[in-house]
């Protein structure tokens, strides 16, 4: 290829690179929404707390979106008003840092999840999100010692209830010192508890800044990983070009593992039209 040939091709193309860039985000409202329901779509409320939890429900409703994440059991009437899943519950950890690794707050933990499992179970929903905790000079088997000492006390109840306690992995750059924060930790307090009743919750933008390797890692270990949780990398917004990861192709992957649970849209958008955002997230995640 001549010099003079293959620069003038290069900058058409990068032209044409970043007139794409510019208007993706304008022609995403003027895709059709429809979605191909392969995969149980689910959203955080809290990366749109801005909008009403009750307006924000109206408007799954208007897009086909069955279900919610994180919310707790004073806001599961305004769920069943608007016929809306609750895909993953909350309202018995203590806090992020304070979990389960911690045996000083075992007493607390128990006695919360085992007044919420029941709740769970009646209001006709499965997940409920648990943590570790931070490390805080702790060794990582100790920690995870403890974790099976006082999960394993609540487990039962949640094997009686159909309730699944899903604990979720984050990065040590957004949560330092958090202890189940990779994939094979996790993993191994799933073997140690050996109860289909516990899983992990994967969230696919804290293990991509943690260890990457995101695909092999579904493929390897999916049958412990109960939910998703989406969101570009770097920045925690959209998981469109602007970011690292293909989502489409993760989403693939978790697809052919035979996963039947719930992928959730846990991104902070940068868009003015947020609704617009949340639907292109959905677009890309639906196979």
């Amino acid at each position: 290829m001549k010099r003079r040939n293959f620069i003038a091709t290069a900058a058409a193309g990068s032209a044409g690179l970043a007139s794409v860039s510019g208007l993706a985000q304008d022609q995403t409202p003027q895709k059709e929404f429809k979605l191909k329901n392969n995969i149980n779509h689910s959203v955080c409320h809290w990366c749109f707390s801005d909008i009403p939890l009750e307006d924000f429900l109206k408007t799954l409703n208007s897009l086909g979106i069955k279900a919610v994440d994180l919310i707790g059991p004073k806001d599961w009437p305004l769920l069943k008003k608007y016929d809306i899943h609750c895909s993953m519950c909350n309202g018995a950890e203590i806090s992020l840092t304070e979990g389960w690794n911690d045996p000083k707050y075992h007493e607390q933990l128990i006695k919360n999840y085992t007044e919420m499992i029941p709740k769970v179970a009646e209001a006709g929903y499965t997940n409920l999100i648990c943590f570790s905790g931070n490390r805080r000079g702790m060794n990582d088997y100790v920690g995870l010692q403890n974790c099976v000492d006082g999960l394993s006390q609540i487990i039962p109840l949640a094997e009686e209830h159909g309730v699944v306690i899903q604990m979720e992995l984050f990065n040590q750059v957004d949560h330092k010192d958090y202890m189940c924060d990779n994939s094979l930790w996790g993993v191994e307090l799933c073997k140690h508890l050996g109860s289909d009743n516990f899983k992990l919750l994967f969230d696919i933008y804290h293990m991509q800044i943690q260890e990457g390797d995101i695909i092999r890692s579904i493929r390897n270990y999916h049958p412990y990983f109960g939910h998703y949780h989406t969101a570009g990398v770097p920045g925690r917004n959209e998981i469109d070009e602007t970011q690292e990861l293909y989502y489409p192709a993760i989403i693939k992957a978790i697809h052919e593992t035979g996963f039947t649970g719930y992928v959730a849209q846990e991104f902070l958008t940068t868009w003015e039209d947020k609704i617009a955002a949340l639907k292109d997230g959905f677009l890309r995640c639906d196979i």
